[in-house]
């Protein structure tokens, strides 16, 4: 009974730390994508900062409970290398989609007029695609989608091989305490600014799709599911594959050689 509460508990820390994240984040895009002037036109920065801020918040709100992996990619890569039960997976990815699904949703409820409106004034509907951008992404300019799938293997391999070392236990550079909140954030943002207007920097799919489902429930249909060019999968499977890449890269050319870790493992001299 206890074991069954506590994993209830870790699905629905899950859930709030990509919906703190989605709502976060996606508010920064509407601000951005709505407005003229938008604030944050000429300070991109400021976009990615609030991005990585999101995640900060829902580790500090979350962690504790579930560790925040908040991001499908992570979840497997622990799973793969780190000792993280296989069996709990599936259950955290269909938590973390929902939380993108009711972190668009608070979204929606707060922009929903600004969105009309900026539609209205641009003469496009949600079918295709007016606003779209606040919620999901989709290949910038002159970027194909087998182009952005690569993107987002590399950038999710540099998210989550970041998170490994990061935390872990026998780097003794990594931040300390509850510092590495903030440097993950840190990471987030530094990726987001040296790459978002590739295709939005998903590297997560549940971040990516719990919004694109909820706007295909929301009227934006088709241009949300499969959207154009059948984006869809890529912020899935690029993330997926990079974290795989990205977490192994870090267990298998960095970790062996930590002192400590080799220390730790290697039995003592007769």
């Amino acid at each position: 009974m206890l074991k069954n509460r506590q994993f209830l508990g870790e699905l629905i820390s899950e859930c709030i730390a990509v919906m703190i994240i989605v709502l976060i984040g996606d508010s920064v895009a509407a601000m951005y994508t709505l407005y003229d002037p938008s604030p944050y036109k000429l300070s991109y920065w400021g976009v990615s900062i609030v991005w990585g801020l999101g995640v900060t918040i829902a580790i500090y709100v979350t962690g504790s409970v579930s560790g925040t992996h908040a991001n499908p990619a992570v979840s497997v890569a622990l799973a793969l290398y780190r000792g993280f039960s296989w069996r709990k997976v599936p259950a955290y990815c269909a938590a973390q989609v929902l939380g993108g699904v009711l972190g668009a949703a608070l979204v929606y409820t707060l922009y929903q007029p600004v969105i009309d409106h900026y539609n209205q004034l641009h003469g496009i509907s949600r079918a295709d695609g007016g606003a779209a951008g606040v919620f999901f992404t989709h290949p910038g300019e002159f970027i194909t989608p087998l182009h952005a799938f690569m993107d987002e293997t590399i950038l999710t391999a540099l998210l989550v091989g970041g998170i490994f070392a990061i935390t872990c236990e026998y780097n003794t550079v990594a931040p300390q305490a509850n510092s590495s909140a903030l440097i993950i954030g840190l990471l987030v943002a530094s990726i987001g600014a040296c790459s978002g207007y590739l295709e939005a920097w998903a590297i997560n799919p549940a971040r990516d799709f719990g919004p694109r489902l909820f706007c295909f429930l929301a009227g934006w249909g088709g241009s949300a599911l499969p959207s154009a060019d059948n984006f869809w999968w890529v912020p899935i499977a690029g993330p997926l594959l990079g974290g795989v890449i990205g977490a192994g890269g870090y267990q298998f050319l960095i970790r062996p050689f930590i002192p400590r870790h080799a220390s730790a493992v290697l039995p003592p001299a007769p």
